[in-house]
């Protein structure tokens, strides 16, 4: 028998307390983008584990009053339209009102998911406040600005960009390599927290051949994937580029390509065999991911890239540029094909050699999903919350 039972363990080993969490986030489901998803799964993680969670977003049009429940509590602030995104928002300023509110309802800490104008008001009125703050850094908007005419700006983006998070206690980023990248141009206090899958969501298991069928394939073509914004910085061309080689050669291919945004209606008129078949959540998604047979990812902008593991969640073979997700999670001809950055026909070999070496495909993408089963959310939400307990007892050890 054990020296100790069960409730006096409990009795030596306390659970650790609570944590009042504030986070704030210039984009949040129903919004579709890698940040929204992340975020929200981050949310319901700290949720799930006994935290009180106070959420900060911009108002959708579609939102009624604010959610409030036991342990959760929903700010809607005034927002507006991103400029060539506009079916994006971006927070107003708001830091007389985080001021106010958080006198009242003093929080642990201040998580800051997006560096907008909301952002930057959270990050002032917590450190008016005195209350440790921390930033993620998401998104590349200093390599966004040469896709968009204002490269000439990048520069002072990267300025911004370092003041702003350098202001704050830590900053989490998705991969050592961007930790290394950023550390070069000056930004301070780095801490690497990969991102996670719904391995249960994201699954084989949801390969549908009506779906193939409503495709217009046969058993033997093999379907290239590509899921995402459909715009200028994700370097769609290329796929588009991959997919009419391996049509040249005669190899019996089709493209499906999952997404909307700016750089649509130019996609279709570059390849109007392929099928664009526009947003997708929930079971479609899941669906149009394990359906697919090869994942065609050539961006070189992302600060991970959430679509790399989900599709190796999802038993797809991944041929990406050696980048973010891609870079820190595919070992070359084992679980994806990794390719050196902006070698295209590399890329385009690569994708025909999955396509003609059945056997070489089917490992990968077993391998690919044994990969992504590793990277679950809770021990995302998990590194987090003791990062997060850190700050808040600098004492304690990460």
């Amino acid at each position: 028998m054990s020296d100790f039972d069960p409730l006096q363990i409990d009795r030596f080993y306390p659970a650790q307390p609570s944590l009042r969490i504030a986070v704030v986030t210039e984009t949040y489901p129903p919004d579709i983008n890698g940040v929204a998803h992340t975020i929200s799964k981050i949310v319901e993680g700290l949720r799930a584990k006994g935290h009180t969670l106070m959420l900060v977003r911009p108002k959708h049009r579609m939102d009624g009053l604010p959610l409030t429940e036991s342990g959760y509590q929903e700010v809607l602030v005034r927002g507006a339209p991103i400029p060539m995104y506009k079916q994006l928002r971006m927070g107003l300023p708001a830091q007389g009102a985080l001021h106010k509110l958080w006198l009242k309802q003093r929080p642990d800490l201040v998580h800051i998911a997006t560096e907008g104008p909301l952002g930057w008001s959270a990050a002032r009125a917590a450190r008016k406040l005195n209350i440790p703050t921390s930033s993620d850094f998401r998104t590349n908007f200093h390599a966004y600005s040469q896709f968009y005419g204002f490269g000439w700006l990048k520069g002072a983006i990267v300025s911004y960009m370092r003041k702003f998070h350098n202001s704050t206690h830590c900053t989490m980023v998705p991969t050592q390599g961007l930790m290394a990248e950023l550390s070069k141009i000056g930004f301070e206090k780095l801490m690497v927290v990969p991102r996670g899958v719904d391995t249960e969501h994201f699954s084989p298991s949801y390969r549908s051949e009506l779906l193939r069928a409503s495709w217009g394939v046969t058993p033997d073509t093999k379907v290239l994937l590509s899921v995402g914004r459909l715009a200028v910085e994700k370097n769609l061309e290329t796929v588009i580029r991959c997919y009419q080689s391996l049509v040249a050669q005669g190899l019996p291919v089709k493209l499906v390509i999952v997404g909307d945004g700016p750089l649509r209606e130019v996609l279709e008129k570059s390849c109007p065999d392929a099928l664009f078949v526009g947003q997708k959540t929930g079971k479609s998604l899941s669906e149009h991911y394990a359906s697919a047979d090869l994942f065609v990812f050539p961006s070189l902008t992302e600060t991970f890239g959430n679509v790399t593991i989900e599709a190796m969640a999802s038993g797809l073979a991944v041929i990406a540029y050696d980048h973010a997700a891609a870079g820190q999670l595919i070992r070359h001809q084992e679980n994806g094909m990794l390719i050196e950055a902006k070698n295209e026909q590399g890329l385009f070999s690569a994708a025909a050699q999955l396509v003609d070496h059945d056997a070489l495909r089917i490992m990968i993408r077993k391998q690919a999903r044994q990969t992504a089963v590793e990277h679950d959310w809770n021990s995302v939400v998990t590194r987090t919350e003791t990062i997060f307990r850190t700050l808040i007892h600098p004492a304690a050890i990460v």
